[in-house]
């Protein structure tokens, strides 16, 4: 087992005007059924509003706490602006309480602070990037992910992803600056069972281990090969099934060079 470092984190309390409950949903959807396996149970958590849009442009922030989120692996940072309003944002690597933030095209090219992409330099490391203009940060979200900005040509950025993907984003898209903190997110082993109960993971069980009703890999006497190509319990293929479909086709065009080979 190994256990994560809490030394950066500067308070155990968060700002109460930025909670929202949250119901546990057990894997079921609005109409309780169970559309994702293995989930329910796991400790209470409220979610932490967090800003991913930064749209509150040429106001500076100072850093008034780093804090702990349940809901994801990387810290985040409580900012306080010159108008008194108080946001989280996800925290970056070398953030500091007292540190100043700022969005917007004015803003500098410091750790922290967010503009669109074109004004970041070539070469530049980021994070929360945008995919739609005003729609909010998706990519770069994970502890310790870094975006490198690569090209611009017309209305668009050339990016490389962590997972070695290229893509083109819109010029007007926001990103912020630097790499993500908590980099050693990925080196925590749970190192028992309970552990992940309490994050909310039940056991997954195995196809061959099944009766013949339940998942196609079941039945037979003994320890049987699963006889045909790995299915799903729906008997859908489980390796090299194609599943992007629909708008996504839409997205795929803006892949320069696929993740995969």
């Amino acid at each position: 087992m190994s256990l994560p470092d809490f030394s950066d984190i500067t308070t155990d309390r968060p700002e109460k005007t930025l909670l929202k409950s949250q119901k546990q949903s057990g894997g079921r959807n609005n109409q309780g059924r169970l559309t994702v396996r293995h989930k329910g149970g796991g400790h209470k958590q409220k979610y932490r509003i967090i800003d991913f849009k930064r749209d509150k442009h040429n106001i500076p922030g100072l850093i008034k706490t780093i804090e702990y989120d349940p809901n994801r692996n990387t810290r985040i940072c409580l900012v306080q602006y010159a108008d008194g309003e108080k946001r989280y944002i996800l925290a970056p690597l070398g953030m500091k309480v007292g540190d100043k933030v700022m969005s917007g095209p004015l803003a500098e090219i410091n750790v922290g602070n967010a503009l669109p992409l074109k004004s970041i330099p070539l070469g530049t490391m980021v994070h929360n990037v945008e995919l739609t203009p005003g729609r909010g940060g998706q990519l770069g979200r994970s502890a310790g992910v870094q975006i490198q900005v690569l090209a611009k040509e017309g209305k668009m950025c050339t990016l490389r992803l962590p997972s070695g993907e290229m893509r083109m984003v819109h010029i007007e898209c926001m990103a912020t600056i630097g790499q993500l903190g908590n980099t050693d997110a990925k080196n925590i082993r749970l190192g028992k069972a309970g552990r992940s109960r309490w994050l909310g993971i039940k056991p997954a069980n195995r196809g061959v281990v099944m009766n013949a009703v339940d998942h196609p890999h079941g039945g037979g006497e003994g320890k049987s090969p699963i006889g045909g190509k790995p299915q799903t319990p729906w008997g859908k293929p489980a390796m090299g099934y194609k599943t992007r479909r629909g708008k996504h086709k839409i997205s795929s065009k803006y892949i320069v060079k696929r993740r995969t080979k």
